[in-house]
């Protein structure tokens, strides 16, 4: 597909030192776009979800559980985010105990030591949550818990919610019938009207001596569409109003693992919570793996998305590897398993367990991709590895395509995954990145992690116009860029939550918001046609960009980049025509649209616009919608209009016209 707009013209002649007559007036800026000549195919799955764990993305996140290590394996030295509950006239111990252990996979529990206890005078144990425990009103909260206890302590324990200083009781309820063997015991615990708070903890208390092992105390409130180990319904909300065409999965480094032992070991994730022991992740904290293989499937469910599977293919960060041959085969074969477990019917071995787990019918799947940011590895084992699963993979599935992160010369991949991670001058410096791509040859592109990064804890607009410039390079590509996703998704707010600065959604303990390129983004994947219109552009005025100077290097020269992108797509059959422009300059711009070959076009349309004073100007969680889309009806359009974009802004115009 040819794209030949003025602005490179222009920027070759600034750079030339060509230079108009100050006398002769600017020449309006202009885009004609051309109905009439044909467009690329706009992928159906242009935009969707990564995700990984990373700034407390699922633990503390995402996933439900207000428990924090519920298992008591955080920490081998101690019982972390646990600490005893002791009163006047108590006295109460808590340790790690592994002669208790529930089963193999949760070896670890908490003793509960209460030497002093009785009527109005408590000991027990309390749990502080993930920056402690969200308190709503009228709220349900399902408590469970395992308990086994030493001769001659029967019960009852109190479970509650309360304050930090436990001065107020939110929610409680008794616990009865306690015994020597482990046994699950589960309550509701229903908040009446309170002030929103985090500052509270989950606790666990008796008024008499004894002492009880407890393990995989849980407590989880409402969940999205209900699910019992479900999502956080806030979050799901702002990911589902993206309207995601895929979720890569289980996401990039969580995958791989820093060692081949910590890897997303798919099979330790499902089944009952009993049955998963977790693993150290590679941002220094362990997750829980409540979270797991199926769960990954039901979140894909819940938001219509398909899933983009990703399987460990036999390298590890910290550049543990399992070279090509016959010790590889184990991986391939998990690899087979796990695609089996997603797409197989009920008569095959992994898909009868995936009915045992509760989801007899099968879920559709397109893309697996095999490892994750292989170019990393500098054993250069990736061609043989890939190839290995390769020719696994196709010769009992040869309807999937199949991705692979760096380049290989063995075998053809159906796509390649390229990651960009760069600032907003570098995104709009490369919006042709793509088009010089071939389109009859090589695999297709899979931008499988990419993000402006600038703002933090969450992106600024300045980001959102990166992203959204980088974006009109995508979607005018889009027969060659076949599905995106931008990366991370999460950022847990709290302090110590966040390992990786400018993520999309920030959230804390009660509350979540959008950053400026969360709304750029959803903005492109709802205003989307499937067919891409040719646009030609004149005299688009530019602005100076200092590019970064790479390390011991001199600083490279300025350069010119004009301060608008822009992408047009149409809905064939509605006749609507989304055309998305990104003003990244300090000044409004009036911008003649021309509609080459329209036949007719309503007077009345409509823009949406996302905008700010300040480049850096931000979303937080006090100010969750500080910068957020607009939607305006406008008139006076036609075959020939002209239009003024904001400054700083990312615009999307709806125009009815055939």
């Amino acid at each position: 597909m040819k794209y030949t707009p003025s602005i490179v013209r222009l920027c070759l002649a600034l750079a030339s030192g060509a230079a108009l007559s100050a006398q002769t007036p600017a020449p309006i800026p202009s885009l004609q776009l051309d109905l009439q000549a044909p467009g690329a195919k706009v992928s159906p799955a242009l935009y969707g979800l990564m995700t990984e764990e990373i700034n407390y993305s699922y633990d503390g996140g995402l996933y439900g559980e207000l428990v924090r290590n519920r298992s008591f394996q955080d920490d081998t030295h101690k019982p972390a985010h646990w600490s005893p509950v002791i009163g006047e006239g108590s006295a109460a111990t808590i340790a790690l105990d592994a002669t208790q252990p529930l089963n193999a996979a949760l070896p670890t529990s908490l003793r509960l030591d209460i030497t002093a206890a009785s009527a109005g005078h408590r000991g027990g144990v309390a749990n502080d949550g993930y920056w402690g425990i969200p308190v709503r009103s009228g709220t349900d909260y399902r408590a469970s818990f395992y308990a086994k206890t030493a001769p001659g302590f029967t019960g009852p324990l109190t479970v509650s919610i309360e304050s930090d200083d436990g001065a107020t009781v939110y929610a409680k309820a008794d616990v009865s019938g306690l015994t020597a063997d482990w046994r699950q015991h589960t309550v509701t615990l229903t908040t009446g009207q309170v002030t929103p708070t985090a500052k509270s903890r989950l606790v666990l208390t008796a008024d008499r001596p004894g002492t009880v092992w407890l393990n995989l105390v849980s407590l989880f409130p409402p969940t999205y569409k209900n699910r019992a180990n479900g999502n956080r319904p806030d979050i799901m909300q702002l990911l589902a109003d993206m309207k995601p065409a895929f979720l890569r999965f289980p996401g990039g480094n969580y995958l791989e693992g820093n060692t081949i032992a910590t890897r997303f070991d798919w099979k330790k994730t499902l089944g009952n919570l009993t049955e998963r022991p977790g693993h150290m992740g590679c941002w220094s904290y362990r997750s829980s793996d409540g979270l797991g293989l199926l769960e990954f499937l039901h979140w894909c469910e819940d938001l219509n998305m398909q899933p983009v599977l990703a399987v460990y293919a036999g390298y590890s960060l910290k550049q543990e590897f399992v070279p090509a041959g016959p010790g590889l085969e184990p991986f391939v074969q998990d690899a087979l398993d796990e695609i089996e477990y997603v797409t197989g019917d009920v008569t095959t071995p992994w898909g009868a367990r995936r009915a045992k787990d509760g989801h007899p019918a099968p879920f559709k799947l397109t893309y697996v991709e095999i490892g994750n940011e292989d170019y990393f590895d500098k054993s250069a084992s990736y061609d043989g590895r890939y190839a290995q699963f390769h020719d696994a993979i196709k010769a009992k599935y040869p309807a999937l395509q199949l991705i692979a992160t760096a380049k290989v010369k063995s075998r053809v991949p159906d796509l390649i995954d390229e990651h960009f991670y760069r600032s907003a001058g570098q995104m709009q410096a490369d919006t042709l990145h793509y088009d010089g791509y071939s389109r009859t040859s090589g695999p297709k592109i899979f931008v499988g992690e990419w993000a402006t990064r600038e703002g933090e804890p969450t992106t600024n607009l300045n980001a959102a116009l990166g992203d959204a410039a980088w974006m009109t390079g995508m979607e005018r590509n889009s027969d060659v860029v076949v599905i995106s996703c931008y990366a991370p998704l999460f950022v847990n707010v709290n302090p110590g939550g966040m390992q990786w600065k400018s993520d999309l959604i920030g959230y804390d303990t009660l509350t979540s918001y959008g950053s400026p390129s969360y709304y750029a983004q959803k903005m492109f994947n709802t205003y989307l046609g499937d067919t891409v219109v040719p646009i030609q552009a004149d005299a688009i005025p530019t602005q100076t960009w200092q590019p970064p100077t790479p390390k011991n290097k001199p600083a490279p020269p300025p350069k010119q980049l004009p301060v608008l992108f822009f992408v047009a797509t149409r809905d064939t059959s509605k006749g609507i025509l989304y055309l998305k422009v990104v003003n990244a300059g300090a000044a409004a711009l009036a911008v003649r649209i021309d509609l080459k070959g329209a036949v007719t076009v309503a007077s009345e349309g409509a823009a949406v616009v996302l905008s700010s004073a300040n480049p850096t100007d931000t979303n937080t969680i006090t100010e969750p919608t500080k910068i957020v889309p607009v939607t305006g009806k406008i008139d006076g359009l036609g075959k020939s209009f002209t239009h003024t974009f904001a400054a700083y802004s990312v615009n999307v115009l709806t125009i009815q016209a055939r």
